[in-house]
């Protein structure tokens, strides 16, 4: 079942997409099948195991199912200074 959600990326991965967000039709699974869509989209260097991933404004596991109407982050490590 396809799912249209909105997809945040901070910091690399931003980067790497050339924007910050975007929305997308989702037929993946879980939400590691949808970072796996989209690093094969992008070209993302991360692994999964390197990111956490948020589901409208909270913490996710990576084996939740995408909602429609949701809004997923990607959160690659941050490095202070």
């Amino acid at each position: 079942m396809s799912v249209q959600l909105s997809v945040l990326y901070f910091a690399s991965l931003r980067d790497a997409a050339g924007r910050a967000e975007e929305t997308v039709i989702c037929d993946d699974a879980d939400l590691r099948g949808l970072y796996a869509t989209l690093q094969a989209r992008h070209g993302f260097a991360l692994p999964v195991e390197q990111l956490r991933v948020a589901v409208d404004g909270a913490f996710a596991r990576w084996n939740d199912a995408p909602r429609a109407g949701s809004e997923v982050a990607f959160i690659p490590p941050v490095s202070g200074g």
